[in-house]
């Protein structure tokens, strides 16, 4: 049985994709009715830095423990709940790229306006932020992964093929 590899990039890529798209075509229904498009704050960009930051700490933890230092505080449920809160940081922020792309392409007809062209440059910082997140979703989901052990290479060799 092979194991799992876990999210893969394209995955990521049909994410955000998919997101930018059905997000595109709300943002232009709202704005063809007189709505607005939402503005961008500052704590969401703050809070992706911040989960982010965080990710990359529990992943750094298990990687050492994966790797051979001892420490009694990463346990395998810890390790497992790091695993999936890496992956969940990938796929977040796959999709917020993909609503901050979509945002901002609604806005890009009005590019000359010196007002939209600041609200661009600022969904597209959110959409940098929102990538960084889910590279750092899938850091840790490499620092997660156990590496075969020598055993299982001798035992996979002797092996007959199927």
């Amino acid at each position: 049985m092979r194991p799992h590899s876990g999210i893969r990039v394209t995955t990521l890529v049909l994410a955000g994709l998919a997101m930018t798209v059905v997000a595109w075509l709300v943002l232009r229904w709202l704005s063809s009715g007189g709505s607005p498009v939402p503005e961008p704050g500052w704590i969401g960009a703050a809070a992706m830095v911040f989960l982010g930051g965080g990710l990359l700490l529990a992943g750094w933890q298990v990687r050492k423990v994966r790797d051979g230092r001892p420490d009694p505080a990463i346990t395998p449920l810890r390790a497992a709940r790091t695993l999936v809160l890496g992956q969940a940081g990938a796929l977040t922020g796959a999709v917020l790229v993909g609503w901050y792309a979509a945002n901002a392409l609604v806005l890009l007809p009005d590019g000359d306006v010196d007002s939209q062209r600041s609200r661009i440059w600022l969904f597209v910082l959110h959409a940098v932020v929102a990538l960084l997140l889910a590279t750092a979703g899938m850091v840790v989901q490499a620092w997660c992964r156990l590496r075969p052990r020598d055993d299982e290479d001798d035992e996979d060799a002797g092996a007959a093929p199927r």
